[in-house]
């Protein structure tokens, strides 16, 4: 599989298991226009990928993924906004289609898209130092690319629609408690902790372990198939709202918002 041509997703190979690395660290690895596209090419490049037995996703420098990038959705157009959501879609859908099995390294914040990337994956291990949080709320927007449906089924609903619904930040700790990650590591044995779990999987029996992958994805494809479509649609919504608005005003002058939910 060729990967050349990725700009802000790296790769590397560690015998049969595949490290891809969002390469944003200026922003936190932060999804702008380019990374934002690649992702939605990413999961079904890696599905097909026949060399790729395990996979372990993860960000460059000192965060995971902090959702979308505000700067860039400030200026974005109508024309921008579509392709967004289709594309907002599409990572969803094919995340889940992916065959082989994901080891999400959260090396650090993971909020908005970037919980989301993490909670589907099929082992989430956090360093000690990262944060977990779905802050669509903060940026004035529904929580719709996925969180409304993955963190139902990981902490249950009650829980799921207080953590959405406030956007608060979890700790690595607190976020094991809650059943959102399988293991909190030291920073700095983060990658050889996911590697292993990665190999061994990589090195098992692949049929065994797709299938039993899909078996129990199949409640997260029926999930996203009720859910998925509805929670985009609300979220577009959003960005038309005032509330948006100020989320990114307040962002760019650096001080808190003022919601009127206009």
């Amino acid at each position: 599989m060729d990967y050349s041509g990725y700009r802000n997703i790296s790769f590397e190979r560690a015998g049969k298991v595949l490290v891809v690395t969002l390469n944003r660290p200026e922003a936190l690895n932060a999804t702008d226009a380019v990374l934002h596209r690649e992702l939605s090419r990413v999961f079904a490049d890696v599905a097909r990928d026949p060399e790729a037995h395990a996979i372990i996703l993860t960000g460059r420098g000192r965060g995971f993924c902090a959702g979308g990038d505000l700067k860039w959705m400030s200026n974005i157009t109508p024309e921008e906004l579509d392709a967004l959501f289709r594309e907002a879609r599409k990572i969803i859908l094919d995340l889940l289609e992916v065959e082989q099995p994901i080891i999400a390294a959260v090396n650090g914040p993971a909020t908005g898209l970037g919980a989301t990337l993490a909670l589907f994956c099929d082992i989430v291990i956090a360093a000690d130092n990262a944060r977990i949080g779905d802050t669509h709320v903060h940026a004035g927007v529904v929580a719709g690319d996925g969180g409304a449906v993955i963190w139902p089924w990981l902490v249950g609903a009650a829980r799921a629609k207080e953590y959405l619904m406030t956007g608060e930040l979890l700790s690595a700790a607190e976020a094991y408690r809650l059943g959102l990650v399988n293991h909190v590591t030291p920073a700095g044995e983060l990658m050889d902790k996911a590697m292993a779990i990665a190999t061994r999987l990589a090195e098992g029996p692949q049929r065994a372990i797709r299938g039993t992958k899909a078996a129990v994805n199949k409640v997260l494809r029926d999930a996203a198939n009720l859910m998925l479509d509805t929670s985009l649609a609300l979220e577009k919504q959003c960005f038309a709202t005032h509330d948006h608005k100020e989320a990114i005003d307040a962002f760019v002058e650096k001080r808190p918002p003022r919601f009127t939910g206009r």
